[in-house]
């Protein structure tokens, strides 16, 4: 008689089929004619660059996106031509005009204008930071960001990206994934522990995202940053699925998870529902749906 398997080997073992499928669909059409190489090549360049990368030779380029020296000179000399890159010797370095690209997603991205007065109440009534993001694959990004001081050693500006799987807004969001989604989007996911704090694996986060889901909010501390906790509420678009989530981020201290819940919470909530009500007379919906 064969043994039965155990549940957390099967789930496992769906993952891992659900990740070789998603892999191979990749490779599938990227080996298609409809894939554009030059494109692909172009972008990854551009994203070869980021805050501990601000300039880098042709030499650092080419590894860092995986290019032979000749194809990656190709790509910055084209970016450069475009006014994305600037040059200084022999380094390379990109240009505002990048931002335009950014820009062109948060011009169409309506619920900005919408959250941002009730984010400001929010941010002046808690003394806190307040953001929204929203999920893109595996990250959150951040669209509208009111600061009240820096407690965080990133710098966090519109644009900024978060892993999901540690963040308060990143779990909101992913509360709302179906049973399917969740997985498909797990397959994907690097947990890691950035901290010894921090939720890493796949059992902790699926419970963790259960809580979520049933007390509709969460509290992250100390699991992204040491010495940080936030906690979020999902922003529903009018067909009740989440579009972005709201939190409210603050230093840890003794104490601070019953401040975050009986002060901020409120608030959260009450700015929460003032969003959702804009959404619903403005008749917003999103573009695209960046959990698919």
């Amino acid at each position: 008689m064969s043994a039965k398997p155990h549940p957390q080997q099967s789930a496992a073992d769906g993952a891992s089929a659900t990740a070789a499928t998603t892999k191979n669909k990749a490779t599938e059409f990227e080996d298609g004619p409809d894939f554009v190489q030059s494109l692909a090549r172009g972008l990854s360049t551009v994203r070869a660059f980021d805050r501990e990368h601000p300039a880098l030779t042709l030499s650092e380029v080419a590894l860092r996106v995986g290019l032979a020296r000749a194809a990656a000179r190709r790509c910055l000399l084209t970016l450069q031509h475009l006014g994305y890159v600037g040059t200084r010797g022999r380094s390379y370095f990109l240009l505002p005009r990048v931002l335009e690209l950014g820009h062109s997603y948060l011009s169409s991205l309506d619920l900005t204008d919408l959250a941002q007065r009730p984010m400001e109440d929010l941010s002046r009534h808690t003394g806190q930071s307040s953001s929204m993001a929203v999920l893109d694959a595996h990250d959150i990004v951040y669209v509208v960001r009111v600061p009240a001081r820096r407690i965080m050693s990133v710098a966090l500006n519109v644009g900024a990206r978060l892993p999901a799987f540690a963040t308060s807004m990143g779990r909101v969001t992913l509360a709302d994934l179906s049973h399917e989604e969740f997985e498909q989007w797990l397959a994907g996911a690097r947990l890691r522990a950035i901290t010894p704090h921090t939720k890493a694996t796949a059992a902790a986060l699926r419970d963790e995202l259960a809580r979520v889901r049933q007390q509709g909010y969460a509290l992250v501390s100390q699991e992204l940053e040491l010495g940080l906790l936030s906690i979020a509420v999902p922003i529903h678009g009018v067909n009740g699925r989440v579009v972005a989530g709201l939190n409210v981020s603050m230093p840890y201290a003794d104490g601070s998870r019953q401040i975050a819940i009986r002060q901020f919470l409120p608030v959260l909530r009450k700015t929460q529902a003032a969003i959702e009500q804009a959404i619903a007379g403005s008749g917003w919906k999103p573009v695209v749906d960046a959990r698919s």
